[in-house]
């Protein structure tokens, strides 16, 4: 008969062989010593399947037939991190490949190249992402000789990962199905040609997200389409002086992550306008959704690609949206106010307009600039709340000129027309109020009538 060591000696050889075969692969940890003395190139692919959605399991660059869990029948999708200067793992990582999970069959590999972004010098950094593309052109010509098919693989690239996207793509004839673009970084990028960075050609889909692109990102438009968020520099919530640490420097950057990651939970859309300028955006010039048919205007993120076949027509198109400054980010309704006066001399300010319904209080402050009202002509505006409200009660408005030492003035309204831009509901409207500056005004309003204004 055994001995009880020799029963303990085999119950810890079945555990070992238990742990062997459970062991999760994780992204390289690396600390700032490492970015301090640089890190060569060395790249890692994690695959991920709704098999072992939490358990990374690491991928011969050669051998794929060494993986079973890698099915080159389903979708694949590569998530490509970018610049590490402090060599830790990006915080998204996980996130983002559980909600590709969720919302598809796929293989997610994430492209660990720590080694090698992983560095206090930027430029060795730019340098590696040529040599971490090649890398996985190899391996995705390897899976495409095992009956992958190119259409089906996305690519999606934060920052160098988005250029790195354009490198493989590029590499690959423009064949892969899309590449997504988070923020791609605009220094080292910015004013090169397009065989140097990512861009329209680099797949048969390409979608792109500005977040930061007076400091980090790029500033230009790069894909098929291109939505700039809150203009594309300057992210609510995010810190505007230097005293607040790194986060200063990150988070308009690191928002495109966060913002895409919202698009992929469907928690409320985030519908994005084509415009030329952030600017005219906010005056309310660029409502027309006609150009995309019954669809309307494109919704920002994951499922862009209902829009593709329409974008593709477009050739180009540049979108704004406004965001809230947290999660869930997206600012669920908006409207288009009409406002005509009767004063005789023009007036100049700002209009803040709240929609109640049975104790729901939806809230939008229109003060981008000073806005000019003028004696029997429309001024439109762009009123977007920070909550949807399904039908209104009660309208209230306030108007304000700004100016703490002036004469209190008052705006005449002769009609205020409330259109809503997703629901085909009647306009709103109320006639001939009086908006005593910095007074709110509140009333009932009633169904528009087709009138001579």
């Amino acid at each position: 008969s055994m001995f009880p060591w020799q029963y303990l000696a085999l119950l810890l050889l079945i555990v070992v062989q238990i742990c062997k075969a459970q062991r999760c692969d994780e992204f390289t940890d690396l600390n700032f010593g490492h970015a301090f003395i640089g890190t060569s190139i060395r790249v890692k692919l994690l695959l991920y399947t709704r098999g072992n959605g939490t358990c990374a399991t690491l991928l011969s660059h050669t051998n794929l037939s060494a993986q079973p869990l890698l099915n080159l029948s389903r979708p694949t999708t590569f998530v490509i991190h970018g610049y590490r200067p402090t060599g830790s793992s990006p915080v998204w990582v996980n996130n983002l490949t559980e909600l590709l999970l969720h919302r598809e069959d796929l293989n997610v590999i994430v492209v660990d190249w720590n080694y090698g972004a992983a560095n206090v010098n930027y430029l060795k950094a730019v340098e590696n992402t040529q040599k971490a593309a090649a890398n996985l052109t190899a391996f995705i010509k390897i899976m495409q000789e095992h009956g992958a098919s190119l259409t089906s693989i996305h690519l999606i690239g934060v920052s160098l990962g988005a250029h790195m996207s354009g490198f493989v793509g590029a590499n690959l004839n423009g064949s892969i199905g899309r590449i997504t673009g988070l923020d791609p970084a605009g220094p080292q990028f910015t004013g090169t040609r397009p065989e140097d960075r990512l861009d329209s050609t680099d797949a048969q889909f390409v979608d792109v997200l500005h977040t930061d692109m007076d400091s980090l990102g790029f500033r230009e438009p790069l894909g098929h389409i291109d939505f700039y968020a809150n203009g594309g520099a300057d992210q609510p919530g995010c810190p505007s002086t230097i005293f607040s640490g790194t986060s200063y420097f990150k988070c308009d950057h690191q928002r495109s992550v966060f913002l895409y990651l919202e698009s992929m939970r469907q928690t409320c859309p985030i519908r994005a306008f084509p415009c030329s300028s952030y600017s005219d955006f906010l005056d309310g010039k660029c409502l027309d959704c006609d150009k995309f048919g019954a669809a309307g205007c494109p919704v920002f993120g994951y499922d862009v690609t209902q829009w593709e076949r329409v974008l593709l027509k477009l050739g180009q198109t540049k979108t704004f949206f406004t965001t809230n400054s947290m999660s869930p980010f997206c600012i669920t309704s908006a409207y288009r106010v009409d406002v005509i006066i009767w004063n005789r001399d023009a007036r100049w300010g700002y209009i803040t307009v709240k929609l109640h319904d049975k104790g729901t209080e939806a809230v939008a402050t229109i003060d981008h600039k000073s806005t000019k009202f003028q004696k029997y002509t429309e001024t439109r505006l762009f009123a977007q709340f920070n909550k949807d409200v399904k039908s209104v009660d009660k309208v209230s408005i306030m108007f304000s000129t700004g100016n703490v030492f002036k004469p209190k003035y008052k705006l005449r309204v002769l009609r205020v027309r409330l259109t809503h831009l997703e629901r085909k509901d009647r306009p709103l409207c109320r006639y001939d109020i009086v908006l005593e500056e910095k007074t709110e005004v509140t009333f009932r309003p009633i169904p528009c009538e087709e009138s001579n204004f």
